[in-house]
């Protein structure tokens, strides 16, 4: 069982994650509007998917830790999607632009994850621990595959 000060650590990182997800989810659902090419829609649904399963999962933590579950984005996300919005209407929704708009979004979740996983005042419980070692994994590939896909886009 965690010590209160471990616990509340544990949820603080947690719901940042879960706001970094919600942004995510929102970047995606957003990129989605950007783009009529088949190929991307149907990999930025996975995302958003990919995106609510690891929400779902950090908030059964949370609660399990006594704690409240975000249920918003963070600060930086919303001016991020504001930033998709605007950029969207000068590049006319250009395939490229919306992959290079959804890789600066996916290095601000690795950003995000590697902070939590390397942050020396939480001491995370085990499982919490290989959940988002795992969550990670699944946002390091998607990074990679976006990247790929941007830099395919380019030439």
């Amino acid at each position: 069982m965690a010590t209160t000060e471990t616990a509340e650590n544990q949820i603080t990182a947690l719901n940042a994650l879960i706001k970094i997800n919600n942004d995510r989810s929102e970047g995606y659902k957003k990129a989605l509007e950007g783009t009529e090419d088949a190929d991307l829609k149907t990999l930025f649904s996975g995302y958003v998917a990919q995106s609510q399963k690891n929400s779902t999962e950090l908030e059964t933590f949370v609660k399990s830790l006594g704690g409240e579950p975000a249920d918003s984005t963070s600060i930086t996300g919303d001016l991020h999607h504001a930033w998709i919005d605007v950029k969207s209407t000068f590049t006319g929704k250009d395939r490229h632009s919306v992959l290079a708009d959804c890789e600066y979004g996916e290095d601000v979740a690795k950003k995000a994850y590697k902070k939590a996983l390397e942050d020396t005042d939480v001491t995370w419980d085990t499982n919490i621990s290989s959940a988002i070692s795992s969550q990670n994994q699944g946002i390091l590939s998607a990074h990679n595959e976006v990247k790929a896909l941007r830099d395919a886009a380019k030439s």
